[in-house]
């Protein structure tokens, strides 16, 4: 058995720890799957998974446990009674949670002598097995480097740093990045809808601009992290008198202004803190404040 073809079991077989355990086997893994409601396991088994019997038995059979469920809850639920079976293992969560419940199981893997690695799926269950998409990982360097092929197998493996907490600190900020966008295209498409033209002849342009928005993006992280925001592109006030005019076109088309309206009154939080003639990232200033404070 090569590096490329380990043994792996894969814990938890909704949507996502089904594809999962699909792309691990598609790639030629010895799968072992285990699942509290053991019918869904039937189609990966006639795809040549093997099933286990207990939960104990399936973290046995491999060096590697990977453990997809619905919550911290469920996963306690499911391990806490196992717990001495993950002796010399390395537990890989693929949990949704949050950063405090990532590193309070990364103490509790530790304790059961377990290496751990904490992680974040950046996509649906039809993207798992694409090389482009992205799937963090914190915690162990050492699991992450020992089990970086077979992590592969699912996407491109990113490992962010020590601290467990990571990869569901960046999954919730990117999170909170996409749905903004996301939010902020249907607006626009709502927008440009009201006097006939179609999402699909807009989306197009949209998705240009977007590419320019990336530029702004890597110019504002410096600025970010310097503190120093020079307006020597578009200053807060200039970005408040556009967004006057997206607010107003869209109240005359009788549409919902309650993100451009958000928007608006943290550029004037923004102005009123002293950052009028700042480029756009000094906002970051008033966001890491509470609302009011300083």
């Amino acid at each position: 058995m090569t590096a490329e073809q380990t043994a792996v079991t894969v814990i938890g077989l909704g949507s996502m720890g089904s594809a999962l355990a699909a792309a691990l086997l598609d790639r030629g893994h010895p799968t072992t799957v285990w699942n509290r409601s053991a019918h869904k396991a039937q189609t990966l088994v006639e795809r040549g998974a093997r099933r286990a019997v207990t939960c104990e038995e399936a973290i046995a059979a491999s060096p590697l446990t990977i453990v997809c469920v619905l919550d911290y809850e469920a996963l306690h639920t499911i391990l806490d009674p196992v717990a001495g079976t993950l002796a010399g293992k390395v537990l890989v969560n693929l949990t949704s949670g949050s950063p405090e419940q990532a590193r309070e199981a990364d103490a509790w893997a530790r304790s059961h002598s377990a290496d751990y690695l904490d992680g974040a799926i950046m996509t649906t269950p039809p993207g798992v097995g694409g090389s482009e998409m992205m799937f963090f990982y914190s915690g162990s360097p050492a699991a992450f480097e020992a089990h970086r092929p077979t992590l592969a197998t699912l996407g491109d493996p990113l490992h962010l740093g020590v601290d467990p907490g990571l990869a569901s600190l960046y999954d919730v900020a990117l999170l909170g990045l996409m749905w903004s966008t996301m939010t902020g295209w249907l607006h626009g498409t709502a927008l440009v809808g009201s006097e006939k033209t179609e999402a699909t002849t807009f989306t197009p342009i949209a998705v240009r601009w977007l590419t320019a928005v990336a530029g702004f993006l890597t110019t504002y992280a410096s600025q970010v992290d310097a503190g120093r925001y020079p307006g020597d592109d578009a200053t807060v006030d200039v970005q408040i008198t556009a967004i006057d005019h997206l607010i107003h076109a869209a109240a005359a088309r009788g549409l919902d202004n309650a993100l451009p309206e958000l928007l608006k009154a943290t550029m004037e939080r923004a102005k009123a803190a002293g950052h009028g003639s700042d480029s756009y990232a000094s906002v970051i200033e008033v966001l890491k404040s509470p609302a009011g404070g300083e």
